[in-house]
């Protein structure tokens, strides 16, 4: 299921999104122990993936991200953003793989770069506020999703996330 969002944006913002988007090459990192997990997490080195279509990797990318190998569908998402730079839902795929993988710095270049191809929308605001309650910035988080709610309300995704929050701050707090 795609999502195409109704504006149309100009080469020179999609340009400039993109520039803050690392497309040359994989980034790896060790990471230590966060508030929702730990262990040395990394973006997977994929031999051949320059042969992959957008389709394809797009394929790849899901499947990776729902068997939670979070390293490979971030090399499979970033491919697609190399091939379909005005698709959103390889934005959203990319950032929220970075931001399972705990690399905040690069999931918050992506969302930069989907803000800048399709504004102010639910569903950006709902992965950045999920990328914030995963780094433990609970305030941030609920503004980002009560934003989300304001823009669709009834999403269940959006429900969902705001019941977690809810859940997670009752625990910070206990």
């Amino acid at each position: 299921m795609r999502r195409r969002f109704g504006r149309y944006v100009s080469y020179g913002v999609l340009a400039a999104a993109l520039a803050v988007v690392p497309l040359a090459g994989c980034s790896t990192a060790n990471l230590g122990a966060g508030s929702f997990g730990s262990g040395a997490l990394r973006v997977a080195e994929v031999p051949g993936i320059g042969d992959y279509t957008a389709e394809r990797a797009m394929a790849e990318a899901r499947a990776h991200f729902r068997n939670n190998d979070f390293g490979h569908s971030a090399a499979f998402y970033k491919r697609v953003v190399e091939l379909s730079p005005k698709d959103p839902e390889g934005y959203v795929g990319l950032g929220a793989s970075y931001d399972r993988l705990r690399r905040f710095d690069l999931s918050d270049r992506v969302y930069a770069a989907l803000f800048a191809l399709g504004g102010s929308t639910a569903q950006y605001h709902n992965n950045v506020g999920y990328s914030h309650m995963l780094r433990g910035d609970l305030k941030t988080a609920l503004t980002h999703l009560r934003k989300a709610e304001a823009l669709a309300p009834g999403n269940a995704v959006v429900g969902n996330n705001l019941q977690i929050l809810a859940r997670t701050a009752a625990t910070t707090r206990a």
